[in-house]
């Protein structure tokens, strides 16, 4: 049933219109430089009011890698608003609350209208958020002016991922996020590593000067290390024989990728254990008898009010990646010595609900709880993923048998296809979400630049425009191209 007012507000909703003839590779290269180039202004540029601070905080590292923001400025809300927005309407959808044939282009039209018309309100509420909880103000009389430009920005964002789907390479989303990270790791080499640790230790002369130096690029050369796994493990697949029923000789295959479900988990177990740690500093400074209980979820350092509060202590602590502590990572607290030094020392709080002195927890224990949680996070969400996108064995199965395929070997049943495929997909969907848990863990105690989160999302992201322009024979004509890419 339409609802008239809902239609009417989604008709108004403006969009992007498709290009009207198809555009070249050399085309889609332009328009993509330009909407990356106005994502980069918007990245680099201080929404009005904010304090510095804001902008130097790390503690918001992984969240900016997710959803391709950066606090304090005008991409404070970043792909946040497009990625919930989809999410919700994908879940109604799948749970028959809204009934669309996506198949039907007047009906999927409308379904994306929905989708943008949600993420603008979610944009708006985001925006006022993280000005009232996370971002500190130059001056609380800006507080309705810096909410105005982070939505109004929300909402640029919103049309420049469109602008960038129908005339860029890929998604807005995807590049914005590969921009980021690959930000963050150029900025950390040269601002972090090259100015501060290499100046500093070939400063300091002797026989250690060369060899600190070189450690120095330490978390560069764990960021590489890291990357290489990703579009190494990106490759792996088996690859199941199809024959198809009604023409003789005519066959393929059935690729199952190792990581099947991609990185999905890894950023689901992430910005859920990050967000409780955001939404939790409401009761940083809480009082009285429920007090302990607070405190045995989530301990911050005393401050003088709840929004300049520092998470330190607490199961939700220990649930937290190094980019979320205070120590942060290697070359911010003066190199892998003193950073490992604080990992065998320093100890964080843990407070019991029914009272009395914390339990004193190593950060080395605490390093091996955070792996263990992500990796059972992972886990559950992995399976999770793949029963709620139609990639479970039997809705697989199924969609083979509609169009004709069946496994050589066994009768044209989609209950046998499904049987075969429940030899290999659980447990790909298992094993794959582990190796992501354990390649972002291990990002994360050896301080790679970039964080574990984002050069995953970036290695994929690439690996995926690889094969996408692969498929379009963009490089029979852009030699240069494919040997850049591969």
């Amino acid at each position: 049933m339409k609802i008239p007012f809902l239609s009417n507000i989604l008709d108004a909703i403006p969009g992007i219109k498709n290009p009207t003839t198809p555009l070249s590779f050399r085309e889609k290269l332009k328009w993509t430089a330009i909407i990356m180039g106005v994502y980069f202004i918007m990245f680099s540029v201080p929404a009005f009011g904010v304090s510095q601070s804001a902008l130097q905080s790390a503690e918001f590292t992984i969240i900016n890698t997710i959803f391709a923001a950066r606090i304090g400025t005008l991409v404070t809300v970043g792909i946040g608003p497009i990625v919930l927005s989809s999410i919700i309407l994908q879940m109604l959808q799948g749970a028959g609350a809204i009934k669309i044939d996506l198949n039907d282009p007047e009906q999927k039209a409308r379904f994306q209208s929905m989708q943008k018309l949600a993420a603008i309100v979610i944009a708006i509420i985001e925006a006022l958020i993280f000005t009232s909880t996370t971002i500190t103000l130059s001056n609380p009389a800006f507080f309705w002016i810096v909410v105005l430009q982070l939505a109004v920005s929300g909402v640029v964002i919103i049309f420049l991922d469109e602008m960038m789907t129908k005339y860029g390479i890929t998604s807005g989303i995807n590049l914005f996020i590969a921009g980021g990270v690959a930000y963050a790791i150029v900025a950390g080499t040269v601002n972090i590593i090259i100015i501060h640790e290499v100046a500093g230790a070939i400063a300091g002369g002797g026989a250690t000067a060369i060899p600190n130096a070189i450690l120095s690029f330490g978390p560069l050369f764990f960021a590489i290390i890291v990357f290489l796994l990703s579009i190494y493990v990106l490759d792996m697949k088996i690859e199941l024989p199809l024959v198809f029923s009604q023409f003789r000789g005519i066959g393929g295959r059935l690729p199952i990728p190792f990581l099947y479900v991609s990185v999905l988990p890894v950023i689901l177990a992430t910005s859920l254990t990050v967000s409780l740690g955001v939404w939790l500093r409401v009761a940083a400074n809480v009082t009285g008898p429920i007090a302990p209980v607070v405190h045995f979820f989530a301990y911050y350092s005393n401050s003088t009010s709840g929004a300049g509060a520092t998470l330190t202590g607490g199961l939700v602590y220990l649930m937290q990646p190094p980019g979320y502590l205070p120590y942060s990572s290697p070359y911010g607290v003066g190199g892998y010595g003193t950073y490992f030094y604080i990992l065998e020392t320093y100890t964080s709080p843990l407070y019991m609900p029914w009272g009395g002195p914390p339990l004193l927890i190593p950060e080395w224990v605490h390093f091996i709880i955070y792996t263990l949680i992500l990796v059972v996070l992972c886990i559950i969400f992995g399976k999770f993923w793949v029963g709620m996108t139609g990639q479970s064995p039997k809705e697989l199965s199924e969609q083979l048998q509609d169009v004709g395929w069946q496994i050589p070997g066994f009768r044209r049943d989609p209950r046998m296809i499904e049987s075969v495929l429940n030899k290999y997909i659980p447990t790909i969907t298992v094993l794959g979400s582990i190796f992501v848990a354990l390649l972002a863990a291990f990002a994360a105690i050896t301080g790679a630049i970039g964080n574990g989160m984002g050069i995953l999302l970036t290695a994929g992201i690439m690996y995926g425009v690889y094969q996408q322009l692969e498929q379009e024979n963009m490089f029979k004509g852009y030699p240069a191209l494919e040997k850049f890419l591969s």
